[in-house]
């Protein structure tokens, strides 16, 4: 790997730190609401390890190396660095590398999926180990030599998160380099047949060519009536797996997974409602057992739990580290109502059966019934995991969607955070004002509408049972893209990531991405908002935040190709997948809508140019034709035709390639990290912690997060 091609994967330097401010709101529970959220908390942070098992094989000991450091200095770095015999500029490079590898809970960002790696050389990393024993025998005990905090320079495709067969890593495939994709998918359309679902597990395939299915549990047997496949744990399998087998193991992440049953036992016991109550005894059953029916119930009672004061989410959640979508990383949120925003979402939810039918698909294509969700806005008081969103749409399980529903959560105090003095890269000199004004608004109206409108509209036609459809098979609904009927649909326990497979994940953002731009060009959303009376008008303040709410999404799309690898032509994040593809459709809008403008020709000076004049007539028009394609194949199950459009609209050219992405690299800003409260307990009380947003209290967070294995310290 050459020097420059190195570059790109250096730590940031220094990294956007922030904090998430919380007191006011933690402040104003009541000691019950406390101690519930502080239980929460407390399982959400206890699955650190395994959010940093399903990153890499060196992530655990890199955070317990990190840790020790801070541990046997009290955070005094410089008198580490004495010690040590390192240079100030080499404490400040491992500190800027251990708050962001803190802040992604791994080595590779959590959100773009390649490797990052210290600036600071690695007699840095070995100078520390050798002033403090215990930092030395974590590497020792995971077996992780120091060159594992660096470049795999002699196998650059490890660099990203993939399958392993295509020569990236994948730590949901552990010690399986040669596990295929071909056999992962195998095994997934094995375990759909027996009705197990994947998001708790790793699969590992043996020397002699048999797999083990790794269920997450605190127990290390199943429970004496059986696991969600039933009595059986070994199974042989059939089709092009013919004499292979395949043996569920149990305990996978046990000691952290007893330890989080435990929280959430205590939990439930400060619960403020039966139904609060029961989720918790759900979570502690599925956490306890493996069992993701018990998880499934858990989220049935999560919707019901309407306007709790204590916003709770824990488990398997989302799936797009997994290559193959079906495997999720374990999160857990816990949150405080913002009532005053949330009133705003709950208008857009009133509003939300006469918006529905705006969009660009018939009532075919739509659910029977619009269940009207929870949706609020959330004050985050911990969100553990590889990242924090700006917004949650969840459970993610289409059966419950259909039949109970879902909730959206805006979460405020991400959406609100900022550095000071933060760089905009590619936006007119002429634009900047209005931007930087309104962006945060015109953010929230995208949040709201994406969650809302965007994950939560849709209906997947489907034969639920053999001879049964959830339409009319007779006389199926005629396609608005062939104007012929249908001649595709889900079958008997097929699913919408099953069918759609890895790139499904990114096709849904863009999806939801799509209904956003659609839709925030309706005035009275915007007035819901806050923004204008509800007249159409793209110069008032209403057209300003719709204006700036085009830019951003322009502004995106550019930065996207940062995520994007040349070597192995793979996009690295599903979000910035989608965002490319809307600012190519808003590039192909023609008449002028929206161009690229540049006078040198390295593209130092790179700007979106856009029409704001042309957004509700050129640029709608343009974004409801994409629009509409990406649902009905969606809908229909219409794999072929999803992945030939997806293909294209995402497909990365020379230009984008050789001219683009060079400049994006060079301007890139860096990705916020957050540094996040910690509660303590004593006497039945419950005090909060705050720290400082800095490279030493990001540390100093964590090491007081009481999920080091030498104990809790300051809990």
């Amino acid at each position: 790997m050459d020097k420059q091609s190195l570059s790109q994967y250096y730590a940031d330097g220094p990294p956007t730190v922030v904090t998430l401010p919380i007191k006011s709101h933690f402040e104003a529970l009541t000691d019950r609401q406390k101690l519930y959220a502080h239980h929460v908390s407390r399982a959400a942070f206890l699955g650190t390890r395994i959010v940093l098992r399903q990153v890499s094989p060196e992530s655990e000991a890199i955070f317990d190396f990190i840790i020790a450091l801070q541990q046997a200095y009290h955070g005094q770095w410089p008198d580490l660095q004495k010690d040590a015999g390192t240079s100030e500029q080499a404490v400040k490079e491992f500190l800027e590398y251990a708050t962001q590898f803190l802040g992604n809970l791994g080595n590779y960002k959590g959100f773009g999926d390649s490797k990052f790696i210290p600036r600071c050389p690695p007699e840095t990393i070995e100078a520390f180990a050798s002033a403090v024993p215990k930092a030395k025998e974590v590497l020792v005990k995971y077996k992780v030599s120091v060159a594992a905090f660096y470049a795999t320079t002699d196998e650059p495709a490890k660099m990203h998160l993939g399958f392993p067969d295509k020569g990236h890593l994948s730590a949901y495939y552990p010690d399986s380099p040669d596990i295929t994709q071909d056999e992962i998918e195998q095994i997934s359309a094995f375990m759909a047949e027996k009705k197990l679902l994947p998001e708790n597990t790793r699969l590992t395939k043996t020397k002699e060519g048999d797999f083990q299915l790794l269920i997450a549990s605190g127990l290390s047997k199943p429970p004496p009536e059986g696991s969600d496949a039933g009595p059986d744990t070994k199974f042989d399998l059939g089709g092009r797996l013919q004499g292979k087998k395949l043996e569920l193991i149990f305990g996978d992440h046990i000691e952290e997974l007893a330890k989080i049953a435990l929280q959430i036992k205590k939990a439930g016991l400060n619960a403020a409602n039966d139904t609060q109550k029961q989720m918790m005894d759900e979570y502690a059953k599925s956490f306890g057992s493996g069992s993701l029916n018990a998880f499934k119930e858990s989220q049935k009672l999560w919707v019901k739990d309407i306007g709790p004061m204590v916003e709770t989410n824990i488990g398997f959640i989302e799936t797009y580290r997994d290559p193959a979508n079906v495997r999720a990383e374990w999160e857990g949120l816990v949150a405080m109502v913002n009532k005053e925003r949330t009133q705003a979402f709950q208008k857009l939810v009133d509003a939300a059966p006469s918006m529905i039918p705006k969009l660009p698909w018939a009532k075919d294509f739509e659910k029977d019934t619009f269940s009207a969700p929870d949706f609020t806005s959330l004050e985050v008081l911990t969100f553990n995991g590889s990242g924090i969103p700006a917004g949650i749409n969840i459970p993610n399980y289409d059966d419950i969607r259909q039949a109970i529903g879902f909730k959206n959560v805006s979460l405020g105090n991400v959406l609100s955070a900022k550095a000071p003095n933060e760089p905009i890269p590619f936006i007119r000199p002429e634009d900047l004002e209005l931007y930087q004004t309104t962006r945060d608004q015109a953010f929230e109206v995208q949040v709201g509408i994406h969650e809302l409108l965007g994950h939560g509209t849709g209906k997947l036609l489907q034969e639920t049972s053999p001879g049964e459809y959830n339409f009319d098979a007779s006389d199926p609904p005629i396609s608005p893209i062939t104007n012929k009927p249908i001649a595709t649909y889900y079958k008997p326990g097929q699913t919408w990531s099953s069918v759609f497979g890895g790139f499904s994940a990114s096709y849904e953002e863009c999806r939801a991405e799509n209904v956003a731009m659609a839709l925030s060009c309706d005035f009275d959303i915007l007035h819901i908002f806050g923004f204008g009376d509800g007249t159409v008008d793209v110069k008032n303040k209403a057209g300003d935040v719709l204006y700036a709410g085009y830019l951003s999404m322009a502004r995106a799309g550019i930065a996207a190709v940062e995520f994007w690898d040349p070597k192995s032509r793979k996009w690295g994040q599903a979000h910035m997948q989608a965002r490319f593809s809307i600012l190519k459709t808003f590039l192909e809008a023609g008449e002028g809508f929206t161009v690229l403008d540049y006078s040198q020709d390295d593209l130092s000076d790179l700007t979106v140019k856009m029409d704001r004049e042309k957004i509700l007539t050129v640029g709608r028009k343009a974004v409801e034709e994409y629009l509409q394609k990406l649902h009905v194949f969606k809908c229909t199950a219409d794999y072929e035709a999803g992945k030939k459009l997806y293909d294209d609209m995402t497909n990365v050219d020379e230009w984008w390639a050789n001219k683009v992405r060079p400049e994006v690299l060079r301007r890139k800003t860096p990705r916020k990290v957050f540094v996040q409260a910690n509660t303590y307990e004593k006497d039945g009380k419950v005090e909060l912690r705050e720290y400082e947003p800095t490279n030493e209290g990001m540390i100093r967070s964590w090491s007081e997060r009481g999920v080091y294995p030498e104990g809790v310290v300051g809990i």
